[in-house]
């Protein structure tokens, strides 16, 4: 008993360090983090007078190397709608996505997801993924090529594609482009696109001159802004790509802009791009044609992110045409769709593109047991109920066995104090006596720690759930919880809403969810006899409140399940130290709180 209340005072105080680092150093950096992406965003929208945003910014580029996304001074767009009016553009629809390429640069910048709206408002605005250039909010992906004076100019970001009539892309529709230079190369290019979120750029270069040409393909994913809230150490943001021996590839914003520029070796398969929480847009180089993968941050004019690859040199020969093809993912990240692109089209480890962490092989098994309850149940947060019973069932032995050890432990409890008393001024003795005690009496003192200890891993596989996948965003439980994933949206401070005013801001957050977390916790802490040692007693009583007020910003569906493993908990412990003969101290421990204490004189 004495061991597993010190496990007990060692995580109150741990959570306890952590939470005074939460207030007193994560938060002020993450809202300072916030002002200052404010601010930058600010300087941004205040330079949207001056220069054409088409200027290249780079000059020609040497041989062999990707010429720079245009960088300029400023954003020359007002609005989104004026940025897409300034260029003629194909028209794109599907059943997820709607938006357009732009005609010039044939670049995808304009892409809006119709399944996602920026609130748990069904009427709020799409999600738009994909930006014009022209706008503070530039990101778009484009594929182009690298020449030199035998090829003449090749299309690049200011290339302006012929398209005949008036397409639109649709799964059932696919889009080509024309371009043709001034020594015989004409470039083709197709557009397709599934049901989803990949589409597929086929560019065929036919060669009309006299003499063979050599050129090289490149794909680049560019970025203007980033979010203005920092992501956390649970979750990559930034750059990332599978390529090469170096494998997984994972550049926060923060660290391409100190170092400039990552440039692993030259792959023949795999994958780039920019990630964000729920959203990602990568190239995929498919003919399996050598390429050199870049992560870079370029700071001349505007600051920009991009994950670039430049293939080996592509030879046609007179007369003949080669063709190069490259696939582009621009969506959302669900989960059962990013596994099908990784079989279905082979891209290696294409479902690392979603951050399941180190701990992937608990993470991904609690996905998929909260998904497969989901399509049974109809409701994620019944489906997290019913993990927690499920998780329980399975580790129903390991904690039957603590919690009857534990009982044990209740019963020579007297014992434990008369050796105590007798051994008071030998520790030595004390521990040895209690060693002696627990072999005889066959109790492992270690044993009431397991409820807790396997809580832990299971805890944080689900946070990370909660978190990074996308399925869980927006997703409803019942009453007031309209977001599984975000915090319980009540306040313990106007009374859940009862009171007709907003909890002041610089209250922790506590909502309804992470109260009754603190009272099952507080329960089932009293189901156990009164620490002996009045600090261990004031630890025991305060760690719940220091629970409650923790998990209040913490993902409700998090706290839910929390609470409702707490009720399993307390239900399961009480049968069986019933069973076993202990008492439950519940009753006597809620009573003692409220009798009124002797004196010491008494």
């Amino acid at each position: 008993m004495e061991n597993n209340r010190n496990f007990f005072i060692t995580i109150a105080l741990s959570v306890l360090i952590l939470t005074l680092w939460q207030v007193f150093y994560m938060n002020p950096r993450v809202e300072a983090q916030r002002e200052a992406a404010k601010v930058e965003q600010q300087r941004v929208e205040e330079q949207k007078k001056a220069a054409d945003a088409a200027n290249p910014g780079a000059g020609t580029p040497a041989p062999g190397t990707i010429p720079n996304a245009p960088g300029g001074d400023a954003v020359t767009a007002a609005s989104r709608d004026q940025a897409l009016a300034a260029s003629k553009r194909v028209r794109i629809d599907t059943p997820s996505l709607e938006g357009s390429i732009n005609l010039t640069g044939a670049r995808l910048d304009d892409l809006k997801l119709k399944h996602y709206t920026e609130t748990v408002d069904k009427n709020s605005p799409e999600i738009e993924l994909l930006n014009p250039q022209a706008l503070p909010t530039g990101y778009f992906a484009e594929i182009g090529f690298v020449g030199n004076d035998k090829t003449g100019t090749v299309p690049g970001a200011e290339t302006v594609w012929s398209v005949d009539g008036n397409p639109t892309l649709s799964p059932s529709t696919p889009v080509t482009l024309t371009y043709t230079n001034d020594k015989g190369l004409t470039f083709k290019r197709t557009f397709s696109v599934d049901s989803d979120y990949m589409f597929t750029v086929s560019d065929t270069v036919q060669n009309s001159g006299s003499s063979a040409v050599s050129l090289f393909n490149y794909g680049r994913v560019t970025r203007y802004d980033k979010p203005a809230v920092a992501s956390t150490y649970v979750l990559h943001e930034g750059l990332i790509g599978f390529t090469g021996t170096e494998g997984l590839q994972e550049h926060k914003y923060a660290s391409v802009e100190k170092d400039k520029q990552y440039q692993p070796g030259k792959s023949t398969d795999g994958w780039l791009g920019i990630t964000d929480k729920y959203w990602a847009v990568t190239l995929v180089p498919t003919e399996k044609q050598p390429f050199q993968p870049r992560y870079a941050y370029f700071e001349d004019g505007r600051h920009r992110y991009q994950s670039d690859f430049l293939t080996d040199a592509i030879n046609v020969d007179a007369g003949q045409s080669a063709t190069v093809e490259t696939e582009i993912f621009a969506g959302a990240k669900e989960v059962a769709k990013i596994n099908a692109y990784a079989e279905d089209r082979h891209i290696k480890r294409f479902d690392l593109l979603i951050d399941w962490g180190w701990f992937h092989f608990i993470t991904k098994p609690m996905f998929w047991l909260i998904d497969t309850l989901y399509k049974f149940l109809g409701n994620f947060g019944l489906a997290i109920l019913a993990t927690t019973v499920i998780v329980k069932a399975i580790f129903f032995p390991l904690a039957n066995k603590s919690y009857a050890s534990m009982a044990n432990m209740k019963k020579v409890q007297p014992k434990m104090l008369e050796i105590r008393e007798k051994y008071a001024d030998d520790k030595m003795k004390q521990q040895q006596a209690m060693m002696e005690l627990y072999k005889t009496e066959k109790i492992n003192p270690l044993a009431g720690c397991w409820p807790v200890a396997l809580q832990i891993p299971v805890f944080f596989s689900l946070y990370k759930v909660l978190y990074i996948t996308i399925e869980m965003r927006h997703a409803p439980f019942f009453g007031w919880i309209h977001d599984l994933a975000a915090p319980d949206p009540t306040s313990i401070f106007n009374l859940f809403g009862l009171l007709p005013f907003a909890a002041p801001a610089f209250l922790p957050h506590m909502g309804a969810w992470a109260v009754v977390m603190g009272i099952t916790m507080f329960l089932q802490m009293r189901m156990n006899p009164a620490p002996p040692d009045p600090t261990q007693a004031a630890i025991f009583t305060w760690m719940p409140v220091i629970f409650t007020f923790m998990m209040g910003s913490f993902p409700a569906g998090l706290v839910i399940y929390w609470a409702w493993n707490n009720t399993l908990s307390i239900l399961q412990q009480g049968v069986i130290m019933k069973r076993q003969g202990a008492k439950i101290e519940l009753w006597d421990n809620l009573v003692a709180m409220f009798r009124k204490k002797p004196s010491p004189a008494e």
